[in-house]
């Protein structure tokens, strides 16, 4: 072949750039112009939307801090936000013999606590029975279950304060001014939700887990404890956190069951500050406000990252 009809390696290469170079300018999507009418209504509305519910959301509790820090005790002309920075509320919640805030504070820590994790505890032992074992009156308990549930525990308050002072009776430490009377109706008030919401992320569990522990000879308790426990654990994470800030905010029923002051809890206590008619002291009650709400902060916050791994858990399922 000569050289004046053998095709060069530059026109070659050149051809093939401008090959490439015109497929990647054809496949290359024009931008169309932004018009604001239809971002608007595809998108922008949604953040409207987001930002009208942050505001409402937020703007109580800057108002509230911004009351704790104004040294008049009152909310009148508070209307302003953070026009005065002053901790002088908070040093006197501290300060008054009759209104032990400090007492109230780990009262509040006590009580929550141990009502969460025997919550979790009882609720997930319920949840594992109804679960995986098939016994007589199994999808009664379940009904029984939705239907306690649909009833607010508040309801029964005449019959656990009857029921708290018939037992006090017979065993004090159950009765009427114990805290751990408070605990044992939390517990039989929390549990019928709990196990029911529970169960629902037990059957989520694959059985076949269950039986290849069983033939490695492992018993139901070894099962739970070691192997169903640790997959349910965004659900143990939930259920704690729910149970926790119920019983640190519950009031109705703390207020009948705990009668000394020295045994209240927050929620009980903080009361006192604007139970009085024409009381003064509504700053010292949003500072104590605040500062209850740590704790749950302090939670929520410990288990994020259990409660995050549980939603995405269950949406790959």
């Amino acid at each position: 072949m000569s050289e004046s009809t053998a095709p060069s390696a530059v026109g070659v290469a050149a051809a093939s750039a401008g090959l490439i170079d015109g497929e990647d300018e054809r496949r290359i999507p024009t931008k169309r112009p932004v018009r604001p009418g239809r971002w608007f209504r595809d998108t922008g509305w949604r953040h409207v939307v987001a930002v009208v519910l942050v505001v409402f959301a937020v703007f109580p509790l800057l108002y509230v801090v911004s009351a704790s820090l104004r040294p008049n005790g009152t909310l009148v002309g508070s209307n302003a936000l953070f026009t005065s920075l002053d901790l002088t509320n908070y040093v006197k919640l501290f300060q008054n013999p009759s209104q032990p805030f400090g007492l109230w504070f780990i009262n509040t820590l006590i009580i929550g606590g141990i009502t969460a994790v025997l919550t979790v505890f009882l609720g997930a032992m319920a949840a594992y029975a109804f679960s995986r074992m098939r016994f007589t009156g199994r999808r009664v308990g379940l009904l029984s279950l939705m239907l306690i549930q649909m009833f607010p525990q508040f309801l029964a308050v005449v019959a656990i304060f009857l029921l708290l002072a018939a037992i006090g009776d017979v065993f004090p430490a159950l009765g009427l001014g114990s805290q751990l009377g408070l605990i044992m109706v939390y517990l039989g008030g929390a549990l019928g939700v709990n196990t029911y919401l529970m169960y629902g992320f037990f059957n989520t569990v694959p059985v076949s887990i269950d039986e290849a522990a069983k033939i490695d000879g492992a018993s139901h308790a070894q099962i739970f404890f070691t192997i169903i426990l640790r997959l349910v654990a965004p659900i143990l994470a939930v259920v704690g956190l729910l149970s926790f800030i119920a019983s640190t905010g519950e009031y109705v029923i703390a207020s009948i069951v705990l009668t000394d002051p020295n045994t209240q809890t927050l929620a009980v206590g903080l009361y006192a500050f604007i139970s009085q008619k024409f009381s003064n002291n509504w700053s010292i009650f949003a500072a104590g406000a605040v500062l209850s709400a740590l704790p749950v902060m302090a939670v929520f916050l410990g288990l994020q990252k259990y409660i995050v791994g549980g939603l995405t858990a269950g949406s790959v399922k």
